[in-house]
Order: C-alpha cells, then sequence, then structure tokens
C-alpha cells in the first residue's frame, strides 16, 4: 500500500516581506501569508491524511492551522524541529540590503558568509552583489554547501537533521499505515527534497521553494 506525504513551505512571515535573515527567529505571517496557507488549504481539501507535523516556529503552526480545517480525520499533531529552518546564526534579524552593503565594502569573509547569499531573492539586490564580486567569484562563492555562517548551520547540517527526520518518518508511516501533512520551511523543505529526488547538490542549492506549492512524495 502506497503512503502520502504532503510537504508545504510556511506562508510569507514579515521577515521575508522585509528582506531580513530570519533562521529560527519566529517571525509571524503577513496578511499576504496567510492567504497563501488557505490556498495550501484548498489544494489539500481532498486529500486525506491521519497526521501533521509542524516545526516550533509559530509561522509553520499558523500555515497548517487553515490546512487542518478540512481534515477531520487528522488527529494526531507532531512538532519536530528536524524540519525547522536553515539557522543563520550571527545574520539573523538583520536585513538582505545591509549584508550587501558589506558585501561591497569587502566587511564580510566571503569564504565564510557567501553562502548565506542563497536567502536574497530580490533580483536586483543580486545584481549588486554580482556587480560587487563578479560573475566568477560570485558562482564560486554562493551556495557552499558545507559552509556555515558563524553560530549558524551550512546545507551539510540540514540534510543530517533532515536525514534523520526522513529515516524515521518512513518507519511512522509504514509502522501506522498513515498519510502525512508537513508544514515546514524554504530549505529544510529543499534539502527534503534533494533526499527523496535523489538530486544534487548544486540542484538543490539552485531551487526556489514557494509559498503555496504542496510537493507530494508516496513511499
Amino acid at each position: 500500500m502506497k503512503l502520502n506525504i504532503y510537504l508545504f513551505r510556511h506562508g510569507e512571515s514579515t521577515y521575508n516581506r522585509d528582506g531580513k535573515f530570519t533562521g529560527w527567529l519566529d517571525a509571524k505571517l503577513t496578511s499576504k501569508g496567510k492567504r497563501q496557507a488557505y490556498v495550501v488549504a484548498k489544494k489539500l481539501k481532498n486529500k486525506k491524511f491521519e497526521v501533521a507535523v509542524h516545526t516550533s516556529l509559530s509561522r509553520s503552526k499558523d500555515t497548517l492551522k487553515p490546512v487542518l480545517k478540512f481534515h477531520p480525520e487528522c488527529r494526531i499533531i507532531l512538532e519536530d524541529d528536524r524540519m525547522i529552518e536553515r539557522g543563520y546564526g550571527i545574520l539573523e534579524g538583520t536585513t538582505h540590503s545591509s549584508f550587501i552593503k558589506k558585501i561591497g565594502t569587502r566587511e564580510y569573509n566571503l569564504r565564510v558568509m557567501g553562502d548565506a547569499i542563497e536567502n536574497v531573492t530580490d533580483k536586483k539586490f543580486i545584481r549588486k552583489i554580482k556587480i560587487f564580486l563578479g560573475e566568477k567569484e560570485y558562482e564560486a562563492i554562493h551556495r557552499g554547501y558545507d559552509v556555515k555562517v558563524p553560530k549558524g548551520e551550512s546545507f551539510a547540517d540540514i540534510e543530517k537533521r533532515v536525514g534523520s527526520f526522513i529515516e524515521w518518518l518512513k518507519k511512522y508511516m509504514k509502522k501506522n499505515k498513515v498519510n502525512v501533512a508537513i508544514s515546514a520551511h524554504g530549505n529544510s523543505i529543499r534539502i527534503f527534497r534533494k533526499i527523496l529526488e535523489k538530486r544534487s547538490r548544486e540542484a538543490a542549492a539552485n531551487w526556489f521553494i514557494p509559498y503555496d506549492k504542496v510537493f507530494i512524495y508516496k513511499i
């Protein structure tokens, strides 16, 4: 019997809206984020799942709430921070624009901090970074898989915890014969997809995870 995983990202948070590194800080959903959560809820309305998982952050919990309104069959709600957002360490709470200004003046050690560029999605900011660094250097330093921001995490760190979660999840689902919905975060979803889809580091590092898309996996 095939069982289903329904995986989705939380809606836009105040820090997403304001162009800040969020990480493990507890930013709330914006009005737009709440609408995106409802879009996810509608997409899952006719699906069935008996278990739901969220992280300890309110944006994960609050995105799950409208989804659950359509699912009285879901009676088990679990919290698991193995699917939490990437920890951005000393960058958490700072703006993308201040980060970029410091790149422009070379105040950051780019071998250490360059990997954080992956969280900057505004095209005008990316153009500025490329101007500061040059195309070749930009490509060389951004999305480094094993590099962590000070006091934060690398993608390799995320892969360890998400991989552990996936192994537990498979066993749990097969033992209990349940479908599961997971309200998670952009970077944990990126690595979850990498593992289940058997994709490369390079492919996973270049994905953008939409706020209102549902990824479905069968096990």
